[in-house]
């Protein structure tokens, strides 16, 4: 672990190579787990005034569930998540023809509809982060359904904190990001 800022990082984001590879896990990372994505408390507000554009977009299922519970919920833990429909597919899940799970948040921004890409936590996956009282945890998260894109990052080399770049300076900037590079050369030089 070392510390940039206010943040303490894992190793592992220099160190493991990840490229999310749709093709092999068809987005598994959307329609598998037992809690919705977490959001930041900002993202329920955008969540909550983005949805008459996004709800076109979305599957009858997702559409029935947030009507239902919201356009975000509270879990056991107090966490804010998205809905889950049958405790499964994340509620803003859609499909394409191949079965490949896509985000209809996504799907709106891409199509110009909205200007916000997604929650960051899945913007910014496979890392997760740990808000605490005085730093913030930046984690890799391994998942035995993303071994596929472990294997494509592998074969491209590129590194975890490579692939989530546009997620990282997203969430703690540019400045914080460039710091993390001369970091991860440091490092991968000693190794």
């Amino acid at each position: 672990m070392f510390q940039l800022g206010k943040t303490i990082v894992s190793e592992d984001i220099i160190e493991k190579d990840f490229v999310c590879n749709l093709s092999a896990c068809k987005g598994a990372c959307c329609i598998d787990g037992d809690a919705g994505a977490p959001l930041e408390k900002e993202e329920t507000k955008i969540l909550e005034d983005i949805y008459p554009k996004v709800k076109p977009f979305l599957r009858k299922e997702g559409i029935d569930v947030i009507e239902k519970e919201g356009t975000w919920v509270t879990s056991e833990w107090g966490e804010l998540e998205t809905p889950l429909i049958n405790g499964a597919d994340c509620a803003y899940v859609i499909f394409d023809e191949k079965k490949t799970a896509l985000c209809a948040i996504e799907e709106a921004y891409n199509q110009g509809e909205i200007d916000w890409k997604k929650p960051v936590s899945c913007h910014l996956y496979p890392i997760r982060i740990k808000d605490y009282s005085e730093f913030s945890a930046v984690n890799y998260d391994k998942w035995e359904i993303c071994d596929d894109a472990c294997t494509l990052g592998k074969e491209l080399q590129v590194p975890v904190y490579k692939f989530v770049k546009q997620a990282l300076i997203r969430k703690f900037g540019q400045d914080w990001y460039n710091e993390l590079e001369i970091v991860a050369e440091k490092h991968l030089k000693n190794m």
